[in-house]
């Protein structure tokens, strides 16, 4: 999973994901990665070449030059996936990891695969769409493209240096111009941590062909959180898709022609891709870690210090002091809040209780109340229960990364 100039907009999964995206559409037959190539022959291991590359397979299948994008290092690279749902914390996460010094973060990558594929498979939808599907010099088009330092430093913009670490959005895209894509890939090979987080995998099951592969060295953190919770935000943020559920909320009555697939989705995905990882199948050992959104909140220091443990990553005083920033102060409605997580967010973990009405809170329960089970967090069973803040809904539960 090289950063080569074509591949660094989707970086480790875009490959795959097209084939996925793809595939998944257009039929429900199974189909087959190349076969896996050993160390000795794929360049893994240095002074180790007795074995002769794999063979070809029979639908013409090539060996490791073929698949130029999949010949890495493993030995020094490590690719992070941050698998998340919509409206769960997965900013904070990622913008987390993108404080550090040796981590390459991008912010939804996929978000080109579905735009280019979906609905038309065969065709960008835009010019600017192309560009970036087939990694030409320079596009202004890289989706959130500011909220990556290794973006917004040199050498891929001179406009700010390695001090400025509290760079804006939005003043990152206005004075480092076009993203050039080959300084963007030499940022990349200088990492020794490639990090993105991706809304659009719904199971990890999905990616199995990726963290078998050796070559890639993948470690995936599942980020999950309060069903309900997920829904309050949505309603809040994505309004015109919601509106439907905020008269709901406003008359407490259900509209006839609500649509409930976005929470019954939400609830299936996570019971599916949690059992499995909480399985511990062979394949995810030592690359699998789950994470609560709400113990993130309630506890930033301790639960980064289990993340970074996990991926063997060290803290500095740049992510204590972006944590602390970030998750401590002011919680007047007014104040700026960044990344999905409101700076005082020990207390606004389960503030969604404020704000959904119960009979919304009791259908969710009743759609979702094995994942709510297996996740640890308790039902309420009347409205007196249910906006009683001193009373939490999330457990102590403890989930050990399958090491």
């Amino acid at each position: 999973m090289q950063c080569s100039w074509k591949a660094v907009i989707l970086l480790a999964l875009a490959s795959i994901a097209i084939q996925y995206t793809a595939i998944r559409t257009l039929t429900s037959k199974a189909f087959q990665l190349c076969q896996l190539p050993s160390p000795q022959n794929c360049g893994l291991g240095a002074g180790q070449e007795t074995e002769p590359p794999f063979e070809r397979g029979a639908a013409g299948g090539g060996g490791c030059d073929d698949y130029p994008y999949f010949s890495v290092n493993a030995t020094r690279k490590t690719h992070i996936l941050i698998l998340a749902t919509t409206r769960s914390g997965s900013s904070f996460v990622g913008q987390l990891l993108n404080q550090h010094q040796e981590v390459f973060y991008l912010f939804e990558p996929l978000y080109h695969v579905q735009t280019t594929l979906i609905p038309r498979l065969s065709h960008s939808r835009t010019p600017a769409d192309r560009r970036v599907m087939l990694g030409e010099n320079t596009t202004d088009k890289l989706f959130r493209r500011g909220a990556s330092r290794a973006l917004c430093q040199p050498p891929v913009c001179d406009a700010f240096g390695p001090a400025d670490v509290n760079v804006e959005e939005g003043d990152c895209v206005k004075k480092c111009g076009a993203l050039n894509m080959t300084l963007a890939t030499e940022a990349c090979r200088e990492k020794r941590y490639v990090a993105i987080k991706i809304v659009r995998v719904a199971e990890i099951g999905d990616l199995r062909a990726l963290v078998e592969d050796p070559r890639l060295n993948i470690k995936v953190i599942q980020l999950v959180r309060d069903p309900r919770g997920i829904l309050s935000s949505r309603i809040e943020t994505f309004r015109d898709m919601y509106r439907l559920w905020r008269i709901w909320r406003a008359t407490g009555r259900r509209p006839y022609n609500l649509d409930l697939s976005p929470l019954t989705v939400v609830c299936e995905d996570f019971l599916s891709s949690v059992s499995t990882g909480l399985s511990h199948p062979y394949w995810l050992k030592g690359k699998y870690m789950l994470v609560r959104y709400e113990d993130m909140a309630r506890n930033p220091f301790a639960k980064t210090k289990e993340i970074f443990d996990y991926l063997g990553l060290s803290m500095d005083k740049n992510e204590e002091d972006w944590i602390r920033a970030n998750t401590q102060g002011s919680n007047e409605p007014s104040a700026k809040h960044k990344f999905g997580t409101v700076r005082d967010s020990a207390a606004n973990a389960e503030s969604w209780r404020l704000r959904l009405s119960y009979d919304m809170v009791e259908y969710t329960q009743t759609v979702c109340h094995k994942v709510l089970h297996q996740l640890g967090y308790k039902t309420v069973k009347s409205e007196e229960e249910l906006k009683n803040m001193s009373l939490s809904l999330v457990q102590d539960k403890t989930f050990v990364p399958f090491l």
